[in-house]
């Protein structure tokens, strides 16, 4: 394993809670020069307490994009693990979700990560080193009604990383991407929060309140494979100090199976099972 002397400072975006936060603290005990970031810098005050370095930093906006990537590399040099990790989901029916929630889901689940891989790239390069670690989700691979502007996102990132990892490998940096199954975080709170309302006459009435009570039921923490949030910080810190990382650590059972069952299922099938889980017509 890498120490933190040979990997360098660590920045962690969606740092407020959940995953974010475990990771940030275990980094921190692990004895890394940690920047933990969030929108709201006030929820870290924990973290500032253990010794993490604080930054106010929304992924989706530029400016502060650069000022946190700036804050880290004028003191030491590079980034040395940028951990994507701030994101959101965004269920409901495809027809109710309107393009601006549409696009500000990708903002933040995608283009924001991009972004600060971007501007951590060039001093990574100079150094010779570096880790990129997203954290993505077993959503990234399979995907199920209710979900499809939450889970193309997580496509998208599955595709960037393929993508990014062998380009950025010759100047010795790694792309990792970690896929978890089912958290138990406040995950579950602000996606039942972003189901589109529009009303009892919606075609999708039902169907949104069955939705509700399915994923309050699969993140239920009571499941035996539904996670924690240290389960998925300790293989993010296991995927960034890995001497020779694997490009994928899928974590949990969900995440380990799922996407193998998904993909020997015929669709229609998968149609047929999803629709009487979560029936879209009463």
């Amino acid at each position: 394993m890498l120490t933190p002397s040979d990997i360098g400072p660590v920045l962690i975006t969606g740092c407020s809670s959940g995953v974010g936060h475990a990771a940030a603290r275990l980094f921190r005990e692990a004895g890394f020069e940690t920047f933990a970031s969030a929108r709201d810098p006030s929820t870290l005050e924990d973290l500032r307490a253990l010794g993490c370095r604080i930054l106010r930093l929304d992924v989706t906006d530029e400016a502060a994009r650069v000022a946190a990537v700036n804050a880290v590399e004028k003191e030491f040099g590079a980034v040395g693990v940028l951990v994507n990790n701030a994101g959101y989901g965004q269920y409901g029916p495809l027809e109710e979700i309107s393009l601006d929630a549409l696009r500000l889901q990708f903002e933040t689940n995608v283009f924001g990560g991009l972004r600060l891989s971007q501007l951590v790239l060039p001093a990574m390069r100079a150094k010779g080193f570096g880790r990129i670690v997203n954290v993505s989700s077993v959503a990234g691979r399979v995907s199920i009604l209710g979900g499809g502007a939450y889970h193309s996102t997580k496509f998208a990132i599955e595709a960037l990383t393929d993508a990014l990892r062998p380009e950025v490998e010759p100047f010795g940096i790694d792309v990792v991407n970690v896929l978890p199954g089912p958290i138990a975080t406040h995950f579950e709170a602000t996606l039942l929060q972003d189901i589109p309302d529009t009303g009892p006459d919606s075609p999708y009435a039902s169907f949104k309140m069955r939705l509700a009570q399915r994923m309050r039921d699969f993140l239920n923490p009571k499941h035996f494979d539904v996670l924690t949030a240290d389960d998925v910080a300790k293989v993010i810190v296991k995927a960034a100090t890995a001497r020779r990382p694997r490009t994928r650590y899928n974590v949990g059972m969900v995440a380990k199976l799922g996407y193998i069952g998904r993909a020997l299922t015929p669709d229609r099938v998968v149609d047929f099972m999803t629709r009487r889980n979560v029936p879209v017509i009463k």
